[in-house]
């Protein structure tokens, strides 16, 4: 039988909805880093700066509707330090900065309901 394994919670972000950080934190500038210069552009860089942001969002949107098809889907994740675990995935917070999982199956045991850091991921696979 499965040992049950207990969860660490994460603290609360600092705005009322708990839906992240402020943009202007340090933990959210290292984080979420952008090769987008915020400085004024010329006609060459604002042509890179188009074709940049194009690809972008197609790779965002492609993201986005990998995250869709993965919900309730038993997902293996390849963790650092070689670790493996499979879990049913359920959601990620609206930064992508974690996975809400059922039933995680640990090299320790099974956790009924976790939270796993995407900075602790190196890949996923799932069935479609």
């Amino acid at each position: 039988m499965a040992t049950p394994v207990s969860v660490l919670r994460l603290p609360r972000g600092p705005d009322p909805n708990s839906r992240g950080f402020d943009p202007r934190s340090p933990r959210f500038i290292a984080l979420c880093r952008t090769s987008i210069p915020t400085s004024a552009a010329s006609e060459a860089d604002a042509e890179q700066l188009q074709r940049e942001q194009h690809a972008r969002s197609m790779l965002r949107e492609r993201f986005l509707r990998c995250l869709l098809s993965m919900t309730n889907k038993k997902v293996h994740f390849d963790l650092h330090e070689r670790v493996k675990v499979e879990a049913t995935f359920g959601a990620s917070d609206i930064d992508v900065l974690n996975f809400q999982v059922s039933n995680l199956h640990t090299p320790i045991g099974v956790q009924k309901e976790a939270l796993i850091r995407s900075q602790d991921v190196i890949s996923f696979t799932f069935d479609l």
